[in-house]
């Protein structure tokens, strides 16, 4: 049985730096001699996203999910690496949201979109994810993929691991990607439950409370097994 998705409201999206690069560029770029990675182009991205029937859009967000994960891992390609990793500041979350936040847990697209969360909350508050991360050190047991962090750690150091979780998703192996966001999100929930609530955050944001945080956690560890046992799609 699947996994109940995480309950979201919606909220900002986080727009990115300078130049925004719609993912046609990701797929529909003239042959070159290096083979560059299939991932969705900008109709099928626009018709997921528009007034389709939610059948037929569940299907189609779950393929673009799968060509994101799949059809981008192993690429030497630093400029599709770059694209994945900043997917929320060049779509929008918002985009990503009505794309991938009502799909269950144990999908390919339901881990995405955790993973997005995650990294938009920290890029959203840094110095709140870098003080939380720090003070949940203390508290629960780190895995060794987080305990590489700079102590103490801070913002930058935050939004860079963050960055490195996605960079998993192109690079390396999914599962660990899944356990380094989870391990992750288990060390902010212990700091943010020891240091209290902190100050009132809006739309995604503040789905991330301790509890949530947790709840996180084990879907994507739940995810990252089905992920080895190659079962996860």
């Amino acid at each position: 049985m699947r996994s109940r998705p995480l309950a979201s409201e919606p909220g900002p999206s986080h727009p990115g730096g300078a130049g925004h690069v719609p993912w046609w560029a990701m797929s529909e770029q003239p042959p070159s001699r290096h083979h560059r990675p299939m991932l969705p182009g900008a109709g099928r991205f626009e018709a997921v996203t528009g007034g389709l029937d939610p059948a037929v859009r569940s299907e189609a967000a779950d393929r673009c999910a799968t060509l994101l994960v799949r059809g981008a891992h192993g690429t030497d390609d630093e400029d599709v690496v770059a694209r994945v990793v900043h997917l929320a500041d060049t779509e929008g979350l918002d985009t990503l949201a009505d794309l991938w936040s009502g799909s269950p847990a144990d999908s390919l697209a339901g881990c995405l979109w955790r993973l997005y969360l995650l990294r938009a909350w920290v890029y959203a508050d840094p110095a709140s994810a870098a003080r939380e991360f720090d003070a949940g050190r203390l508290h629960t047991p780190v895995h060794e993929v987080v305990a590489g962090v700079v102590d103490p750690p801070g913002p930058a150091e935050v939004r860079a691991l963050t960055d490195l979780v996605l960079r998993g998703v192109v690079r390396g192996d999914f599962a660990d990607t899944l356990y380094r966001a989870a391990a992750f999100s288990r060390v902010v929930a212990a700091g943010r439950a020891h240091l209290g609530a902190g100050p009132a955050r809006e739309g995604y944001a503040s789905d991330l409370s301790a509890s949530r945080l947790i709840t996180m956690a084990e879907q994507l560890e739940r995810a990252a097994s089905l992920e080895v046992e190659g079962r996860l799609a």
